[in-house]
């Protein structure tokens, strides 16, 4: 049985844990995600998507 998770979650995950280990300040985390929010909206959107796609499948396939 395959599960399935959502990079979302992965990202706001670790940006938690972060976060919690004052590896990031609160500051630099919304930067951050403000950064990913207008990075969605590029050009650059597409080519990332099938970059963590690629990456998932090979990941999965080992």
């Amino acid at each position: 049985m395959a599960v399935t998770i959502s990079l979302v979650l992965v990202f706001g995950a670790v940006l938690g844990f972060l976060l919690k280990f004052r590896a990031v300040g609160v500051g630099s985390a919304f930067v951050a995600t403000g950064f990913g929010f207008y990075l969605a909206s590029t050009g650059a959107a597409q080519p990332i998507n099938e970059f963590s796609a690629a990456m998932v499948q090979a990941l999965a396939n080992l």
